[in-house]
C-alpha cells in the first residue's frame, strides 16, 4: 500500500495569510510552482492559492494583486489527505472534490503536497486514465 507521505512533495512552502497576491505570485514564480497553501499566523492550513485564482479571482477582476490578501481566496475548508492515506483514499478524494493537488496533513501539521502527477506515477495506466477523466470533466 502506497502512502501520501511516500509520494509527495515534502516541505511544503506556505503563503502567509497576510500575504499580498503579488508576494504569492513572486514565492510561486522563485519556487516553480502553481499553487501554495495559505498558512495563517498560526501555521495551520487555511487554504490553497492557485495560479489560477490570481489570473480569474484578481487580475481577470482588475483587482490590485499588491493590496489582496492571500487569506480572501481561503475558502471554506481545506481538502486535505492524511500523510498516512493510501493511494484509494487520494484518489477517492481528488476525484470527489475535483482538486489535482491536496495538502498533506500528519496530525495538525502541513508535511506535503501530493499533486496529480504524483498520484499518476505511483498508480497503474487504468487508474491513471481514471483519474485524469475525472478530473477533466
Amino acid at each position: 500500500m502506497t502512502t501520501a507521505r511516500e509520494i509527495m512533495t515534502p516541505d511544503a512552502t506556505c503563503v502567509g495569510a497576510d500575504d499580498s497576491i503579488l508576494d504569492a505570485a513572486k514565492k510561486m514564480t522563485d519556487l516553480g510552482v502553481g499553487a501554495l497553501p495559505i498558512c495563517g499566523s498560526d501555521q495551520r492550513l487555511k487554504g490553497m492559492l492557485t495560479d489560477r485564482d490570481i489570473v480569474v479571482k484578481v487580475l481577470g477582476a482588475g483587482k490590485d494583486p499588491a493590496t489582496c490578501k492571500a487569506g480572501e481566496f481561503a475558502q471554506g475548508e481545506a481538502v486535505t489527505i492524511g500523510a498516512d492515506d493510501d493511494t484509494a483514499e487520494i484518489l477517492r478524494t481528488m476525484t470527489q472534490h475535483k482538486v489535482r493537488r491536496l495538502p498533506v496533513i500528519d496530525g495538525h501539521t502541513l508535511v506535503g503536497i501530493v499533486a496529480q502527477a504524483d498520484v499518476a506515477r505511483s498508480l497503474p495506466d487504468p487508474q491513471v486514465g481514471q483519474l485524469l477523466e475525472a478530473l477533466s470533466s
